[in-house]
C-alpha cells in the first residue's frame, strides 16, 4: 500500500482543520470576595478538608489521613521539598527523565545504579574522610610513593 501524501498528512493541518475554543475559565472571587470584575455576583466554594476521610478510601489511606491531619506531621511534610523531593530533582539533572531501558528488572538496574551514585555522592560531600579524600590515608600513602 502506498503512503497517504495529500496535504495534511504526517500531522500537519489542513486548511479546513480548526482549533477547538478553550474551555471558559471559572471566574475568581474579587476583592471582597462575592464579586467578579464585571460586578457579577460570583458562588464561592466552601473551603474542602484534604485530610477528611472520603468514601472512596481504604482504612490504611484514612488512618494516613488522619495522621496528615496532625500538627506535627504537617511540619514534618513541610521538610519533604528538601529532603525526598531534592533527591528526585538531582536524579533529573543528572539525566534520568526517562528510563533508558524497559522491563521491571532493567528498570530496577538503573534506578538502584542512580542510588548508589547519589549515595557515593553525598558521602564524598559529607564525610570525605572516609573514601581517604584529602589528607585521609589513600593521600599519605600516595605522597610516600612518590
Amino acid at each position: 500500500p502506498m503512503a497517504n501524501t495529500s496535504p495534511g498528512a504526517c500531522g500537519r493541518r489542513s486548511a479546513s482543520t480548526s482549533v477547538p475554543e478553550p474551555a471558559p475559565k471559572k471566574a475568581k472571587p474579587g476583592k471582597d470576595g462575592d464579586q467578579d470584575q464585571g460586578g457579577k455576583a460570583v458562588e464561592v466554594e466552601p473551603a474542602v478538608d484534604k485530610h477528611a476521610p472520603r468514601a472512596s478510601d481504604s482504612p490504611a489511606v484514612a488512618q494516613w489521613r488522619e495522621r496528615m491531619a496532625t500538627d506535627d506531621a504537617k511540619e514534618l511534610y513541610k521538610d519533604r521539598a528538601a529532603t525526598a523531593e531534592c533527591v528526585n530533582a538531582q536524579a533529573r539533572n543528572r539525566g534520568l527523565q526517562r528510563m533508558p531501558v524497559r522491563g521491571l528488572a532493567k528498570v530496577k538496574c538503573v534506578v538502584l545504579l542512580y542510588v548508589l551514585a547519589h549515595n557515593l555522592m553525598r558521602m564524598v560531600k559529607l564525610a570525605p574522610q572516609l573514601i581517604g579524600r584529602g589528607m585521609g590515608v589513600c593521600a599519605t600513602v600516595a605522597a610516600k610513593g612518590a
